[in-house]
């Protein structure tokens, strides 16, 4: 998914870790009622559903429902239709910060998108009033913005000539405490679950934990230099890296990666 404020999404890099992507998806999805998906005229929401491969896996878990797949990035969008025959599941540009469904929602879930979005606590109350009695509301976003993964973007960023410009970079807005999210959702809910789990990720590959957060995090920072600079801010952030996230003897860079989920059901 991408915010109103950013510019092209590289489809394809983005899909190159889709294991490890996929899995907090699922691990979220898996604490959904079926029932709410078997809702007459009620839709599932994929909000932020990026290349739509989410979406494809919500449609098999509500055979029952229509599955629609909300991005704001024309890229993503055209890579998800492209790869979807199920008539399903529609795919439209809209803006997460102002979302408002077409058809009445069941559930609204949304995989590693809101984080994005500056002040998204305030959303959440929103987007459970938009749903029934009943309805669910499930959000899973990355919380390891104090991980070295990311604090080595701004270090890298304040440590070469591109400083001046990559001091225009919004940096991914702060995910809270799971305690601030259970505070703000509780007093509308008849359920609510918000938990956080660290994924240890096995990568491989030259740098691959700078390859990871290139689609994701570091992306804003490239799109704001050309080469050699690009390249040059890169490389130093790869580096710090390296030393944050060392290959082991067996080739294998682990990358731990925090992740707060939460199932909220409205009262």
């Amino acid at each position: 998914m991408s915010d109103a404020k950013s510019t092209v999404w590289d489809a394809n890099l983005y899909l190159k870790f889709a294991d490890h992507r996929t899995r907090p998806a699922l691990d979220l999805m898996g604490r959904l009622d079926p029932a709410n998906g078997a809702r007459p005229g009620h839709a599932v929401y994929d909000l932020g559903c990026g290349a739509g491969n989410i979406s494809r896996i919500l449609a098999e878990r509500f055979p029952e429902a229509a599955v629609i797949g909300i991005d704001s990035s024309e890229e993503m969008l055209a890579k998800a239709r492209s790869q979807t025959v199920d008539a399903r599941i529609t795919f439209a540009k809209g803006d997460l910060a102002h979302f408002a469904p077409t058809l009445p929602p069941g559930i609204l879930y949304s995989n590693a998108a809101y984080h994005w979005l500056d002040g998204h606590i305030d959303m959440f109350p929103g987007l459970l009033k938009l749903l029934p009695p009943g309805g669910q509301l499930a959000i899973q976003m990355p919380r390891n913005h104090e991980a070295p993964s990311h604090a080595s973007m701004h270090e890298a960023a304040q440590a070469g000539p591109w400083r001046e410009k990559l001091g225009k970079v919004r940096p991914i807005a702060r995910v809270e405490e799971p305690g601030r999210y259970y505070d703000v959702l509780k007093p509308l809910c008849s359920d609510l679950e918000v938990w956080e789990t660290i994924y240890q990720q096995p990568l491989t590959g030259k740098d691959p934990v700078a390859q990871f957060t290139s689609s994701t995090g570091l992306r804003p920072y490239l799109e704001l230099l050309q080469e050699p600079e690009r390249t040059g801010f890169y490389e130093a952030y790869a580096a710090l890296l390296r030393k944050a996230y060392p290959t082991r003897p067996d080739g294998i860079t682990l990358f731990p990666f925090r992740r707060l989920f939460i199932v909220a059901r409205r009262a």
